[in-house]
């Protein structure tokens, strides 16, 4: 159970400011870790962020946040790519001083985004940077492991996307 002042709930169109300044957040923590870059996101409109926005509304994808009184602190979301892989993990960010809080945010926003995969499949998968160390040890700790597949990394710097996946209960 969340901490009183923390609220975690998925998004909706009217969110989009608060969605837009957390990913501009999010890619300025740590760029490597989105398939996007800060300049795309700053360039984007507001039909854009309303849509990513609403993304907490559509049965195939959802964007959970975590909120603590007026504060957007973190974000996980998830998609399904097609049938025959299942629900994805992405875009998850939990601000720097609320990682590893009490309140285990990140948990909170796992838990939240595993409920929905559940009605897509029964794993849950997520790509990382190969040279995202912190990020391979986060997601190992909740349970995810490496299927040894990976992909190139669209981006620069390049490298790989290491495929994870964790079995839902």
């Amino acid at each position: 159970m969340p901490p009183r002042d923390i609220v975690i709930r998925t998004t909706e169109e009217a969110d989009w400011q608060a969605v837009r300044a957390l990913r501009l957040e999010m890619l300025r923590d740590t760029p490597l870790a989105y398939g996007e870059t800060l300049s795309t996101a700053l360039d984007a409109g507001e039909t854009v962020w309303r849509a990513r926005a609403a993304r907490g509304t559509t049965p195939r994808q959802t964007s959970i946040v975590a909120i603590d009184g007026e504060r957007w602190i973190g974000q996980m979301g998830g998609y399904i790519p097609d049938a025959a892989s299942g629900p994805l993990l992405v875009g998850v960010y939990v601000a720097p001083d609320h990682r590893g809080d009490a309140a285990g945010i990140s948990r909170l926003l796992l838990e939240a985004v595993e409920e929905w995969a559940r009605d897509f499949g029964s794993t849950l998968r997520l790509e990382v940077h190969e040279d995202n160390p912190r990020a391979i040890r986060f997601y190992e700790k909740l349970g995810f492991t490496r299927t040894g597949r990976s992909r190139e990394y669209e981006l620069e710097p390049g490298g790989l996307e290491l495929e994870m996946i964790k079995p839902l209960r």
